[in-house]
């Protein structure tokens, strides 16, 4: 569809017209009772529009095009699934229209006004990443912040599928599920699809079959990341981790992922994939099931706490294998805690509130976000410098859905303070 004919939708469908200049082709008079609900599937595009033509009402589908000849043009007149539509709505009348009984289907012309064209063509073909940036500070708050909520529920939704998505695919474990989000996760941007392709060949079952020693679950995790196949005979802990690998390779017929994967380019050494699997390995011994930890704790600074594992005492002094380093604490920063409560914990309880009609635990995962302060990445900064101030992490959760889902895309005629701007002259 181009963006012309969105936006003949759009004014549609908002009823962003002078309702006094709408009469069919022949003269009569046309008042909008409903437009109708939009259908963006085949079809007509709006279902069950409720329009008066003189003095009589009527109910049926409306179909809007560019031009009229588009209507015989998209074989409309041969289809009788548009043999229900009582009128046609375009922007150049210039031709009748029949349906496929030879019937004649009322036309009716409708004009895009000046402004909202101008501002339609400003926000769809902006060069700015956000079209509407330059205005945002003229937007109402309430209109913003209303929305911001509406976009945080948004966020949530969307990765409520992708949780599902992955239940379906380990016959409704939540166990694996929440395993493989962690895991994913604990990549923090960089290596997050590493750590994921990590998990996908990890079976958690195994880690918790060896949750009674560290030593077992870093070797079955550092073996099968492909961080175990060189040859460094003076780091015995190394030598033994990688024969211990072997073992448990064997044992579960594993075959494990090539170490390039995970990458140190542009990371600091504190978040050195090897210590982050490190303190990854770390959280899930000391854890058993900690999908169900998670449900139980319902104190957020308890639950806070119990992700905060110390690695084994080997990574106070490395960041890396064969390579002794100055002693320190490799425990996880508060950045990046509160991207593990934002990213796993939060969406894994939304979903399983929604998977078992729970709303105490739809409750939990936005109190947990409402309780992080807000992120600061390029995108929250780039909404900060035109005025929106999030208040926690919820706040810039909508952000984030905001730019990817509806600036990125260009969806400004679906997005509400898109629609504040078109709808003011």
């Amino acid at each position: 569809m181009t963006h012309n004919e969105s936006l003949l939708h759009y004014v549609w469908k908002h009823k962003l017209y002078n309702p006094t200049s709408l009469s069919t082709s022949d003269g009569n008079s046309i008042e909008i009772i409903d437009p109708g609900i939009h259908n963006t599937d085949a079809g007509p595009d709006f279902f069950n529009a409720k329009i008066k033509i003189d003095d009589k009402v009527w109910a049926g589908n409306v179909e809007i095009h560019r031009d009229a000849n588009d209507w015989k043009k998209h074989k409309h007149h041969i289809d009788k699934a548009y043999n229900s539509v009582i009128l046609h709505v375009v922007e150049n009348a210039n031709k009748e229209t029949v349906n496929e009984k030879g019937e004649y289907v009322p036309q009716c012309q409708l004009i895009v006004s000046d402004h909202v064209r101008e501002n339609a063509t400003y926000l769809l073909h902006s060069d700015s990443r956000v079209a509407c940036r330059n205005h945002l500070p003229n937007i109402p708050p309430l209109i913003v912040n209303s929305f911001l909520s509406v976009l945080s529920l948004e966020r949530l939704e969307r990765k409520t599928d992708d949780i599902f998505a992955h239940l379906e695919r380990f016959n409704n474990s939540w166990d694996e599920a929440f395993y493989v989000m962690l895991t994913r996760n604990f990549g923090f941007g960089l290596n997050s699809d590493a750590f994921e392709r990590l998990a996908l060949s990890l079976s958690y079952k195994y880690i918790q079959k060896h949750s009674d020693s560290l030593y077992q679950v870093e070797a079955l995790i550092f073996g099968q990341a492909g961080l175990l196949e060189d040859n460094i005979s003076n780091d015995d802990y190394y030598v033994q981790l990688q024969q211990e690998y072997r073992f448990l390779k064997n044992k579960y017929l594993l075959k494990n992922l090539d170490g390039f994967l995970f990458k140190n380019m542009r990371v600091r050494p504190q978040s050195f994939p090897l210590v982050r699997l490190a303190q990854l390995a770390a959280l899930l011994q000391k854890s058993g099931r900690l999908f169900s930890v998670m449900l139980e704790k319902e104190d957020f600074q308890g639950l806070r706490l119990h992700f905060q594992a110390e690695p084994s005492e080997y990574w106070q002094t490395h960041y890396t294998f064969g390579k002794e380093s100055k002693k320190s604490v490799k425990l996880l920063g508060d950045t990046s805690l509160n991207m593990l409560l934002i990213n796993t914990i939060a969406p894994i309880l939304f979903a399983y509130g929604k998977k078992t009609a729970s709303e105490k635990y739809c409750d939990r995962a936005i109190h947990i976000l409402e309780s992080i302060k807000p992120e600061s990445n390029s995108i929250v900064n780039e909404f900060k410098y035109s005025g929106i101030n999030p208040k926690h992490a919820f706040d810039t959760q909508a952000i984030i859905q905001l730019r990817k889902e509806y600036c990125d895309k260009r969806k400004c005629l679906y997005c509400r303070i898109g629609h504040a701007l078109l709808s003011r002259k």
